[in-house]
């Protein structure tokens, strides 16, 4: 799945991307029409900037109603306020608190928002906040009696703006100014994330040339079962694969689904730590098969020296250089995880896994591809579009934003930070994005090769284009559903596999790509099947 995601800040760690997924509410009440005259506002994402004893602190975005005063695009056009709860809380009677001047603070319920307004606006408030009884943001509505008169702003901000801000005023003096800047059409973060997929799938494909050692090419070459049987033990680096089955595919699917229910509903700082571990354990692995595999093909006859370890038993010293380097890289993200520029170490881990992970496991022939990437297809549909009629929410929005963690995304994403857009946060794409389509470019870029089909015969150039068509009409779907969290794998499945299956029927090449069996890469790597 595909989405943008916004900063943590904080003061309200899940916001940034709460304010997206408020845009489609908002769209849909201003195409539905309004109960009043004086409801016609638009809607704005408003950005509610920190002040805190005169100092510029976080923001926190908000969305604000229907009605009352629209907010300006630029900052410097508004005052700062001094932040105020109103006692009651509720906003629902006069206030015993001074509001004259001020940003008012009341929570949610008790009364229509129009009442709360009115009793602000009377009270002296220049705007008011009102605070959600959860951490996402909705549109207020208009209810009650709206009349011309009421000439304040009115926002909604999360539930967390209650905790944070009562204890920060508590002994500091708080200011607020609200302000709605507007977002970019297009951000370049996107050019980026999508070379990155683009980039991770097409090297991964070819990685497999340099996998192969020159003495098993030249077996591969000569096309001799015998010669390959009996030389399949000399290389030390050939890599054993593992062919996914139909019912290997069907029950990784089941899995996924089961552990990101595990996730939905029991995710915590605890449970993302272990993510973090396995992330970090993966990613070691890849970047260190990634730094060795090359270099052990170029030196493969330069004498290594060994050393011998408990366990592990002996080990060429250079391969022990850089499996340290890969660990020392790892630990140093993870403990750095959260700050800005972590970003940059996660995608490197991230790329360097998903291509050890599409040299090890691989796709034996397309019947196995159509059952793996329809199962995902619906998979992704499914837990994004459809599951908020179940679970109220969608699980996996819910589960790649960090729920119960602080905003702290789950680390199986690559992710790049918006450069232009004056809300911050990042363009991310999940590794299940890249890795299912991959396997079945991985596999027609070998069904190319071993079928020694030139470069417009074959398969494997025009699935790069429909995957890099495909991540194109997923960001454009982003744009169009107002940055609403999108199941790539709707885009992404029609343009791979439904690119095979049309040119395999043109071609008349269906038939034998569907019951393909890969007898020289059999030849090259012992497989297992899942």
């Amino acid at each position: 799945m595909s989405f943008p995601l916004g900063n943590r800040r904080r003061v309200s760690a899940t916001l940034p991307f709460s304010f997206l997924v408020a845009l489609s509410f908002a769209v849909a009440a201003i195409a539905g029409g309004s109960k009043s005259p004086y409801c016609n506002n638009p809607v704005q994402l408003a950005m509610v900037k920190i002040w805190v004893d005169g100092d510029e602190g976080e923001y926190l975005a908000g969305l604000t109603a229907s009605f009352g005063a629209t907010l300006p695009e630029e900052k410097n056009k508004v005052p700062k306020l001094p932040a105020v709860f109103s006692n009651p809380l509720n906003g629902c009677s006069s206030s015993s608190s001074k509001l004259s001047g001020s940003a008012a603070l009341s929570v949610r319920g008790d009364c229509d928002f129009v009442t709360k307004a009115k009793v602000a606006q009377s009270g002296g408030a220049q705007a008011l906040l009102v605070i959600n009884d959860k951490e996402e943001i909705e549109q207020i509505d208009c209810s009650g009696d709206v009349s011309p008169n009421i000439s304040i702003p009115v926002v909604m901000v999360p539930k967390s703006v209650r905790d944070d801000l009562t204890k920060t005023m508590a002994n500091k003096r708080v200011e607020l100014l609200l302000y709605a800047p507007t977002r970019p059409i297009v951000d370049i973060s996107v050019v980026f994330l999508w070379a990155m997929s683009v980039g991770t799938v097409f090297t991964a494909s070819l990685w497999q040339e340099f996998g192969i050692s020159e003495q098993t090419e030249k077996r591969l070459n000569e096309s001799s079962s015998k010669e390959s049987s009996d030389a399949g033990t000399d290389s030390d680096n050939d890599q054993e694969t593992i062919d996914i089955s139909v019912k290997g595919a069907i029950l990784f699917v089941i899995l996924a689904s089961v552990f990101l229910l595990l996730l939905f509903f029991f995710m915590s700082s605890w449970f993302l730590l272990v993510l973090t571990v396995l992330f970090c354990i993966g990613g070691v692995q890849g970047m260190h098969n990634i730094i060795m595999t090359p270099v052990t093909r170029k030196c493969r006859n330069c004498p290594q020296k060994t050393v011998r370890l408990p366990v592990i038993g002996e080990v060429s010293v250079l391969s022990l250089g850089v499996f340290l380097f890969c660990v020392i890289f790892a630990v140093a993200w993870a403990v750095h995880r959260r700050a800005s520029y972590s970003w940059v170490g996660q995608n490197i881990l991230g790329i360097c896994m998903m291509i050890n992970v599409l040299q090890l496991a691989r796709l034996p022939n397309i019947k196995v591809a159509t059952v793996l990437l329809c199962l995902a297809f619906f998979y992704d549909i499914f837990w994004v579009f459809i599951s908020p009629l179940i679970f109220q929410q969608s699980v996996m929005i819910a589960v790649a934003k960090g729920k119960n963690t602080g905003g702290e995304a789950i680390p199986m994403l690559l992710r790049v930070p918006r450069l232009i857009d004056p809300w911050g946060g990042y363009n991310m794409i999940g590794f299940g994005d890249i890795l299912f389509p991959g396997l079945l470019i991985t596999f027609t870029y070998r069904f190319d090769r071993e079928s020694k089909k030139s470069m417009g015969k074959g398969y494997f150039v025009w699935l790069m284009v429909g995957y890099g068509f495909g991540l194109f009409l997923t960001y454009l779907g982003l744009y169009l559903m107002n940055g609403n969290g999108q199941p790539a794998l709707l885009y992404l499945v029609p343009c791979t596999l439904g690119v095979t299956v049309v040119l395999a029927a043109i071609r008349g090449d269906l038939k034998a790509l569907w019951g393909y069996s890969s007898k020289s890469s059999a030849m090259i790597n012992p497989t297992a099947e899942v």
